[in-house]
């Protein structure tokens, strides 16, 4: 059961994943939390600072694996905790992805900068159960090859079956791959529409154009799983910080489906 008292957690690795990004290793010191689905996040606190909502990336040997960017007073707190640091958690929050997908489904995702960290789960779960799924694409977005997060896992993932293609919004001199946004690798996709379900997590505007473009592939818009962010503060439904339109993201997302989210998505201001 999740409560507003944070539970402390210790830093027990940390490693930087791009300039201003970095994956944290916790491990509880007291009782741990309950056990964090693919998609939910918890409430993440640097004692004397504040609290901020990070998704799980991953799950370590003795705890919890969650990446951050440094882009305020907290996130760049939380990135700067090294090994022994002490950290508030609590959680887990909201609703994860809807997985295991059904049988013999192909699996789709798409990871717009940052995104991939909530959607590395998904990934790992793919690979974990692969005969489950027919097909099971990554498509990953960033702005620059420095940007891309987790880049030496990739030949793992492919490894395991999954078609992984990646692509930049600005090439450097030793980029050789494919330069332009996310969806313009969908062409690369061969999938069964009706029999396809996708995540999706990114930017807002990354989101809504990937989302848009799968049901243009056929998708149906009830198959397109999104994780959205808003300004979750409580974490329990109670603040309204993170209302949009009829939900409130931190109980009933973060990941929503397509269907339910997309008409949200185009009211300006929402």
């Amino acid at each position: 059961m999740t409560t507003m008292t944070a539970a402390r957690y210790r830093v027990t690795e940390r490693w930087r994943e791009t300039g201003d990004t970095v994956t944290l290793a916790l491990e509880p010191v007291d009782a741990p939390l309950p056990v964090f689905r693919p998609g939910q996040f918890a409430m993440l606190y640097a004692f004397g600072v504040g609290e901020v909502p990070i998704s799980v990336s991953g799950y370590g040997t003795a705890g919890l694996l969650h990446t951050i960017r440094a882009v305020g007073a907290t996130t760049g707190a939380l990135c700067g905790a090294g090994p022994g640091a002490m950290l508030g958690v609590r959680g887990p929050f909201g609703r994860g992805w809807e997985l295991p997908a059904p049988v013999g489904a192909d699996l789709v995702v798409v990871a717009g900068g940052l995104g991939l960290a909530p959607l590395r789960p998904v990934v790992l779960h793919a690979m974990a159960d692969r005969d489950r799924y027919r097909r099971v694409a990554v498509l990953i977005g960033a702005r620059t090859p420095d940007d891309l997060l987790y880049p030496g896992e990739y030949e793992g993932w492919r490894a395991a079956g999954l078609d992984v293609y990646t692509t930049v919004d600005r090439a450097t001199t030793e980029w050789s791959g494919h330069v332009g946004v996310v969806t313009a690798l969908y062409d690369r996709l061969d999938h069964r529409p009706a029999a396809t379900v996708a995540c999706v997590c990114g930017p807002e505007i990354m989101m809504r154009f990937a989302a848009r473009g799968l049901v243009g592939l056929g998708v149906p818009a009830g198959q397109v799983w999104l994780s959205l962010e808003r300004n979750m503060q409580c974490g329990l439904g109670h603040c309204g910080h993170c209302q949009l339109g009829p939900l409130l993201v931190c109980r009933d997302g973060p990941v929503v489906a397509y269907d339910r989210a997309g008409p949200l998505m185009t009211v300006k201001e929402l």
